[in-house]
Formats: C-alpha cells, structure tokens, sequence
C-alpha cells in the first residue's frame, strides 16, 4: 500500500501558512475547535472511485412545473394557484413515489420519469438558501430570522447556491472546499480533481484548488504545440522544441519560475487528460447533439479515462452550465423546448454509465438559482425562493421525493394566512436548506461527518454531523 499524508493534515497545513483566503476556513476551525477533534480522512481502497456531477440551470428554473402534485386536492390547489402557468393533466408523465402521493413530472422528460419509476432518480423539494430554519411569512416580514444575502438576486443566488454560504459573499465553493480535503486521495496529481464544461466557476474553486477547464472536444491544448516529434510539421517542430527548451529553463526571477511551471503542469494535465480519454465509449450508446448531451458525453470520456488505470484517480466533480432559465415570459414554451434537452442527455449519460459498469459510483444533481413565483405575471412567472431538483446516479435511493414539497396555496393580499411559506405571489420559504442537500453528496463523496463542518460551514443549523441518521437519506 502506498502511503500517502492524510488529506485532513494536508489541508490544515497548507491553510495555516496560506494567503489571507484561507482566513475564513481558519476562523471556521478555531470558533468552532474543530483544530484538535478532526478525524483524517479515510482514503478509499484503490478500486473505489466516485464522482458527482453539477447541472446548473442558470436564470432559476420554474421547478413547479417540472415536479408537479397529482393528488386530487393538491392538484386542484396547483391549479389555482398558478392559473395560466398550470399543465393539464394530459401533458404530464405520472410517478409513483415510494410510500408517497403520486407526481408527475413535466411531459418533456421522460427519462428522468422512467429513472425515478426505475428506482435510479429522486426529486428534493421545496430547497434554497437558508442561514437558519425559517418556518413563516411573519417571521420573514419582521426579519425576526437571518435571510440569505440578495435574496432574489441572480448574482448572490447563484453564488450561495455554489458557496453554501448564504450569510457572506464568497468566491470559494463548496465543491472546491471538498477538493481541498480529497485531492490527495488521488494518486496521479497531473489532472486536477474538479473539471468543468464551461469554465471558470465559484463552486469548484477551493483554497488550494481551482477546476481545470476542458471542452467538448478534450483538454485545452497550447496552439501548435506536439508532445514527440512531429516530421511532417517542421512550424509544429520548431515550436514544441521551442516551449520544450522554455520549460527546462531555471529562472531566478520568482514571477517566471511560476509561470514556467504553470505552464509546465498545464501541458502534463493536457497530455495526461488526452491520453487517458483517447479510448472510445462502449455500449454504442448514442448522446444527444445538444448542449448538455455534448458536454455529459465528454464527462462520460473524463470518466471512463479517471477510473482507469492511466489516471487512477479515485474523485472527481465536473461542473455544466446550462443558461436561459430566467423565464418572466414565455415559459411553457421555453420549458417545452429545454426541460427535453437535460431529460434526454441525462437519460442517454445514465445508460452510458451502465455500459461502463459505472453508474453506482457517479452521482448527477441539478440546481439553480432559485424557484420562481406560482403565480403568473400574465406572461412568465418571477424571482422566488424554494425549488425543486432532482439527483440521478445507481447510488441513489430512488423513487422518492426527499425533504418536505410544500402547499401551493398562496396567501391573499389581505386577511388571514392561509400558506405561512407564502412570502408573496408563491414565493414559497424552502422547507429544506441547500446545507443538507450538498451534505448528503459530500458525505458520498468521502467527507468524513466530523470534516463537514469544514465544507459546508452552516451545516450545524440544520444537522447534526455526528448523527446516526443522514441529512436526507438519498444517498445509498
């Protein structure tokens, strides 16, 4: 067995003599004496591997329409409340949760249904950013609890959503926290942990950490430059032999030694990466050409490459941005033609999994900004507050809606209360806290309970770590 310095140790070293970003974690650590009490990570056997997948559906995705009530009365209620926004029956897919009222999911996704009904998918309701609990309308009114910075804000939203730190402005994320903890848990280092399919992104960015960007196509290669030598291309020769000779170099200069070993390690994560994703997917399983179906491909490719024995890695996370969800209008149309977009690359990424023999060991979640409001503007529906996701993955306990999916009822605007989550036009208060969602995939992903203050900091308002219980029980 090859020893290896317990991530834990690691982390805590490098954050004690860190930049002043480390500040916060640090202050986590001695507020909370969490400095002596925490147990190293348990590194996983070398056949173990596990990776989560974020797809964020940036502009806040109208998620009632995406999970919808088929018990008579709520789906009366549902009706109601959202007027011309409501689906007839006929265009949903019925579900039938375990032990629950049966769903329905929106009629343009009918894998993510079949998953669910298969026992591979779950729906968390009614979630968002909360600081603490917060239980009704009035105690929001009187501002009696702490409320989440920018409430309603696409900018604070979605970064709360990838922080987990609703109580502060951050550009750390919790997917970046958890990499700072499990990075040394794989063994070939050239390939960072966290990969993301556009860009540069808050919830993959750690202290010590950041994502390493690909594309659809692979790693990013420097232009013109070739690892070996290439005969018929003199322009690429005497280039790579160029970079080549650059790279040997010693600088005295602290600025270009840096930068010459940046560019040093970019081009061994390049060769590395294309190398270990250059062996073509089985099963003959046939993705999508869209946004998402191009990108959960390449992540299929990223897979199949990390797990095997060229990398070894044994964590991952890999990052989709999907936008245009801000739907103030025209959103039966927009979801009609997007929600079939992530339910058919979803599906075909899931079957490619199987293929793989992959699929309990990968764990796919969406999120988005916010909800938006149950009642129509006439056009769209607005800014809101608690949403519905879904999680897919072999690792999943399936067919089940976690957390608590709230009354749709909407409070008048004048006499007695008649939802206490209404904030106003179906802003509904999330009856479960972003801190427990992530909790449940960070404690998957081999977060031990005592490390999980340190990735999600507000984790102890909502649970207990050292509970014998998990957040939320979705995760196997």
């Amino acid at each position: 067995m090859i020893a290896f310095q317990s991530p834990r140790r690691q982390f805590l070293g490098q954050a004690s003599c860190a930049a002043v970003s480390s500040i916060p974690v640090l202050n986590t650590l001695l507020n909370l004496s969490f400095a002596e009490k925490i147990a190293a990570v348990t590194a996983p056997t070398n056949s173990e591997y596990r990776a989560v997948v974020c797809l964020f559906l940036s502009g806040g995705n109208d998620s009632f329409n995406m999970l919808v009530p088929r018990e008579t009365t709520a789906y009366a209620q549902y009706q109601a409340t959202r007027s011309n926004l409501a689906l007839a029956p006929g265009s949903l897919i019925d579900i039938h949760p375990t032990g629950q009222n049966d769903f329905a999911v929106h009629g343009g996704m009918p894998e993510i249904a079949a998953l669910f009904e298969a026992g591979h998918a779950a729906f968390v309701a009614n979630v968002g950013t909360l600081i603490e609990p917060v239980q009704n309308r009035s105690q929001v009114t009187a501002l009696s609890k702490k409320l989440p910075l920018g409430l309603y804000s696409h900018s604070d939203q979605i970064e709360q959503w990838q922080t987990s730190l609703p109580n502060q402005r951050s550009g750390i994320g919790w997917a970046g926290r958890t990499a700072d903890l499990l990075q040394g848990l794989n063994a070939n280092q050239k390939v960072p942990m966290n990969i993301s399919l556009d860009g540069s992104n808050v919830w993959q960015t750690g202290h010590q950490v950041a994502e390493y960007a690909i594309t659809t196509t692979g790693a990013v290669a420097l232009q013109n430059y070739k690892f070996g030598w290439q005969q018929s291309d003199t322009t690429a020769q005497a280039f790579s032999q160029g970079v080549d000779s650059q790279l040997a170099q010693q600088y005295s200069n602290v600025l270009m030694q840096t930068f010459n070993a940046r560019k040093k390690a970019a081009l061994d994560a390049y060769n590395a990466f294309t190398t270990a994703t250059s062996t073509a997917l089985p099963g003959g399983i046939v993705f999508p050409s869209s946004y998402v179906g191009s990108r959960l491909q390449m992540i299929a490719q990223a897979i199949q490459g990390h797990a095997n024995s060229v990398l070894g890695a044994v964590r991952q996370t890999f990052f989709i941005n999907l936008g245009g969800w801000d739907h103030h209008s025209g959103v039966l149309n927009l979801q009609g033609q997007m929600l079939p977009q992530i339910s058919a690359a979803v599906g075909a990424f899931y079957n490619q999994l199987v293929a793989m023999n992959m699929q309990d060991k990968v764990t796919l979640f969406t999120a988005s900004d916010f909800g938006r409001t149950l009642t129509s503007n006439g056009q769209g529906s607005d800014h809101a507050w608690g949403s519905n996701q879904f999680v897919v993955g072999g690792g999943v306990q399936g067919k089940h809606i976690y957390g608590s999916f709230p009354s749709l009822a909407i409070n008048p605007a004048s006499g007695p209360e008649q939802n206490p989550l209404d904030t106003g036009n179906g802003r509904l208060i999330p009856t479960t806290s972003c801190d427990q969602f992530f909790a449940e995939l960070a404690l998957w992903l081999g977060v031990s309970p005592t490390d999980l203050p340190l990735v999600l900091p507000n984790i102890g308002n909502f649970y207990s770590p050292g509970s014998s219980t998990p957040p939320l029980g979705f995760m196997a």
